[in-house]
């Protein structure tokens, strides 16, 4: 089976995270920005590269790993079969670089022309939360380990 490094970003600001959802492949669900990692990339140098890649914007703030993940990918369409093993990062800003915005990911990992994203936050802490069975494949397995994380930073007990 091939196996797939990829790193993602789940960056927050306040109670909100920043997420993605592919307006012209609804059904896709929603996402985090990353990917899958390029040759000899370690995975934070990854994560930062991917995250400008799918959302314009560049990250100049620590990450921390919080969560790694290994999910097998088998006949999803548009997705590399095989093993992605995921690491998963955190940040944190102090202001949203905008409320939604729309960017293109223009070198998808599975090749074929540009990806139109629609970026937005979503409030992790609030009853309309979206279930993580709304995210795409595992993405939403560490929501209560990232709300969890979230509350000890909150009150001061890393």
């Amino acid at each position: 089976m091939q196996i797939y490094h990829k790193s993602y970003i789940y960056l927050t600001c306040g109670p909100g995270l920043l997420v993605f959802e592919e307006p012209d492949f609804p059904e896709v669900g929603l996402q985090v920005p990353g990917g899958t990692l390029d040759p000899g990339e370690s995975y934070l140098q990854g994560a930062r590269r991917e995250f400008a890649e799918e959302t314009g914007l560049s990250l100049d703030i620590a990450l921390e790993s919080f969560a790694d993940q290994d999910h097998i990918f088998d006949t999803v369409p548009n997705c590399l079969d095989g093993l992605h093993r995921r690491r998963h990062f955190h940040g944190r800003i102090r202001e949203k670089p905008a409320t939604e915005w729309e960017h293109f990911e223009t070198t998808p990992s599975t090749g074929g022309p540009p990806i139109r994203f629609r970026l937005f936050w979503i409030d992790l802490f609030s009853e309309d939360a979206p279930a993580e069975t709304l995210f795409f494949e595992g993405f939403g397995a560490q929501l209560e380990t990232l709300r969890t994380r979230m509350e000890r930073q909150i009150d001061g007990r890393h």
